[in-house]
C-alpha cells in the first residue's frame, strides 16, 4: 500500500481548533526558541529529546510554528481511516502500513522523496519507561531518505527549545550518535538518560553494542 497523500483541500475544522489550542498553550506557558533552525532546511528528521511527557508534541509543534514549519509524525495506517483520516493528515501524520512489502523505513523514505517539504519529528528514546538507550530507526530513515538529522532539546524548567546543527548520516552510526549525544549533554549535562545515550554511542564505537 502506497503512503496516503493529503489532498488539496481546506484543513478540517477539528485540526484547526486543535492546532489553535496547542499554540495557545505554547504561548501562554511562555515557551520560546533560543537556537533556531537553519532557514534553508526543507526536509529533515527532527530528533527530539528528552521524551518526558505526552505534551512533548505540543512543545515541538509550538517551536516549529515559531520557525515557520509544520511538524510531521509517523502513525499506523489504521489511524488514517474514516472518520480520522483527514484530521490525521492535517495534523502532519505520515501513514505507515505494516502490511506493505516495504518496511517502515522504506515507506517514510519514499514519502520524503515525494514531498518538497517534510519535517519528521521522532522521539528517539522510544518509551519513557525504557532505560534511556535510543532506537536506531530515526537514523536509518534519515540515511535512506538522504536528509539530515536535527537534534532538538526541550527544557521544561526554563521552557526553551533549542535546535542543533544538521547532521548528515555518514553510515557510521556510533560516531554520528556520539555527536548527537554530546550536543544533548551540552544542554543538560547531568541528565541521566543523556549519559546513557552517550555511553551507548561509545559502546557501539567500541563494538560492544551494535544497536
Amino acid at each position: 500500500m502506497e503512503p496516503i497523500a493529503a489532498p488539496v483541500r481546506a484543513p478540517t475544522l477539528l485540526s484547526r481548533l486543535v492546532r489553535r489550542i496547542i499554540l495557545t498553550i505554547w504561548y501562554a506557558q511562555g515557551w520560546k526558541v533560543v537556537d533556531p533552525l537553519p532557514k534553508h532546511l526543507k526536509k529533515f528528521v527532527l530528533a527530539g529529546a528528552p521524551h518526558t511527557s505526552n505534551w512533548d508534541f505540543v512543545f515541538f509543534t509550538g517551536a516549529t510554528h515559531e520557525e515557520g514549519i509544520r511538524p510531521n509524525f509517523m502513525g499506523k495506517h489504521t489511524l488514517f481511516q474514516w472518520p480520522m483520516r483527514n484530521f490525521m493528515l492535517d495534523m502532519g501524520g505520515v501513514s505507515v502500513d505494516r502490511r506493505s512489502r516495504l518496511n517502515a523505513t522504506e515507506q517514510v523514505a519514499a514519502e520524503f522523496a515525494r514531498r518538497d517539504d517534510l519535517a519528521l519529528v521522532i522521539a528517539c528514546e522510544g518509551t519513557r519507561k525504557s532505560d534511556g538507550k535510543w532506537k536506531s530507526g530515526f537514523y536509518h530513515i534519515a540515511r535512506a531518505a538522504g536528509v539530515p538529522i536535527v537534534p532538538a532539546f526541550a527544557d521544561h524548567g526554563t521552557r526553551i527549545v533549542s535546535f542543533g546543527e544538521p547532521l548528515i548520516p555518514t553510515g557510521n552510526y556510533g560516531e554520528d550518535l556520539l555527536k548527537i549525544a554530546e550536543w544533548f549533554r551540552s544542554k543538560l549535562p547531568d541528565y541521566e538518560r543523556f549519559k546513557v545515550l552517550e555511553q551507548q554511542a561509545r559502546d557501539i564505537i567500541a563494538g560492544k553494542n551494535d544497536v
